[in-house]
């Protein structure tokens, strides 16, 4: 399929990476978001991130940074979506906030546009219900950082088509990435067993079982992961793993989801991990 117009929604960054692949793979980009200053703020940072994987990929040291970034258009305006084929939402983890989205979307782009929800945890069958279109509703659960990870998570809803599929494999095939297509489950089957890891190694933290640093290093030393949980924490988000397992706590009413009050601290306290600076441990942002 030729896809000629490919919106992604939120410029976070998680939208932008989805938006720094789809311009590295030669599609033009509709990249939105509802605050200008973050579009401003994504131009700069995509400028840099074209440079910087141009050190790990050859095929890209022919391609001019700004070259690159002309394939993407940054609007706060839904209206240019009335043309796109294919979009990508990455908004907060919100029922209310992704509701809006799915609605607006479905009033403005083409029928035959397939919705695509880069979700942590809220089910596709659910995010499927705000429009009028379920069959063209499927999860895309990219891993992060997303030009760097070559597989991503597919989800099919309960109404998602096999020609949803088909044609969300394509794009994910353009995007050079492979995925593994799994059936709607709140969290699916990452989220679901990596926020309860994540919670739990924060619980191990907030009893004083052990330190940040060690906990880590029992996942890096003996299990041969390239990061620890609460290194992991802090790549995604200590505001997004909060609003994940609370989705999964209410999906499920299971008292094994609990958030674990030191995740609430430290969201009520502004630590967010790399996004601004301070989580489990200090960046430099």
């Amino acid at each position: 399929m030729d896809f000629q117009h490919i919106g992604v929604i939120g410029a976070g960054i998680m939208g932008s990476g989805v938006a720094q692949v789809l311009a590295q793979t030669g599609h033009h980009v509709l990249l939105l978001d509802s605050s200008e200053m973050a579009l401003q703020d994504v131009q700069g940072r995509l400028r840099n991130e074209f440079r910087r994987q141009m050190m790990f990929d050859p095929e890209l040291r022919r391609q001019d940074p700004d070259a690159l970034l002309k394939r993407i258009t940054f609007t706060t305006d839904y209206q240019t979506l009335e043309a796109a084929d294919f979009v990508v939402e990455n908004v907060t983890e919100r029922w209310a906030i992704k509701e809006d989205v799915f609605q607006k979307l479905d009033a403005i782009a083409p029928q035959t546009c397939v919705f695509a929800s880069n979700t942590s945890a809220i089910p596709i069958t659910r995010l499927a219900s705000a429009t009028n279109r379920p069959d063209r509703v499927v999860g895309i659960h990219f891993m992060n950082p997303v030009p760097r990870k070559s597989t991503a998570e597919m989800i099919r809803g309960f109404h998602t088509s096999d020609e949803t599929i088909d044609i969300t494999g394509q794009l994910l095939r353009q995007m050079k990435m492979e995925w593994v297509l799994v059936n709607d489950s709140p969290g699916f089957v990452s989220n679901r067993v990596l926020m309860l890891t994540i919670n739990e190694a924060i619980f191990l933290l907030h009893e004083g079982v052990s330190s940040a640093a060690d906990i880590d290093a029992v996942f890096k030393s003996c299990f041969g992961h390239p990061m620890g949980p609460l290194e992991t924490a802090d790549l995604i988000g200590l505001d997004t793993i909060l609003q994940s397992i609370e989705v999964l706590q209410e999906s499920f009413n299971d008292s094994k989801y609990r958030p674990c009050p030191l995740l609430k601290k430290m969201v009520d306290a502004g630590y967010h991990g790399r996004k601004n600076g301070k989580g489990f441990y200090e960046y430099t942002t």
